[in-house]
């Protein structure tokens, strides 16, 4: 019993960290990362990016925005695979890690999504987030469970 209760905890843990991951390279590999989000940007801004762009003096500014989130990329791929590597059966046996582990990581997704909704409301990267939420409750809930085994 506590072997499928450590795998209703971890395999939720696994698929958000995964979707970091994938969230990470996108935000590498894409031409134009700023474009991923578009339309929360540019409403963001007040402005279209290519108005935004033909503006004297901001004619380096795209290639200011590839740096900017080729570094959110690489720290959100940095996380998710941090995240997976604390994903294994052994580690989440241990109750303080399993504990920290889902502390941090309900800080992390919670306070994402306030800043999502405070900075860029109309974002779908909204609904991962939401996802997300979904899935650490359902950890969260058989870590709870868990302890009462």
């Amino acid at each position: 019993m506590k072997n499928k209760s450590i795998t209703y905890i971890q395999y939720p843990l696994i698929l958000i960290s995964i979707t970091l991951c994938i969230s990470g390279i996108r935000w590498l590999t894409s031409s134009e990362p700023w474009i991923l989000d578009q339309v929360a940007n540019e409403e963001r801004l007040q402005m279209t990016f290519d108005d935004l762009f033909i503006i004297d003096g901001n004619s380096t500014l795209s290639e200011y925005l590839t740096q900017i989130y080729r570094f959110l990329g690489l720290y959100v791929l940095g996380i998710g695979f941090l995240l997976l590597s604390f994903t294994s059966s052994k580690f989440l046996e241990i109750y303080i890690v399993r504990q920290r582990f889902l502390s941090v990581l309900g800080i992390l997704i919670v306070s994402n999504l306030v800043l999502a909704y405070v900075w860029i409301p109309s974002s779908h990267f909204i609904y991962l987030m939401w996802g997300s939420i979904l899935l650490y409750c359902f950890s969260l809930y058989n870590h709870i469970r868990y302890n009462h085994i």
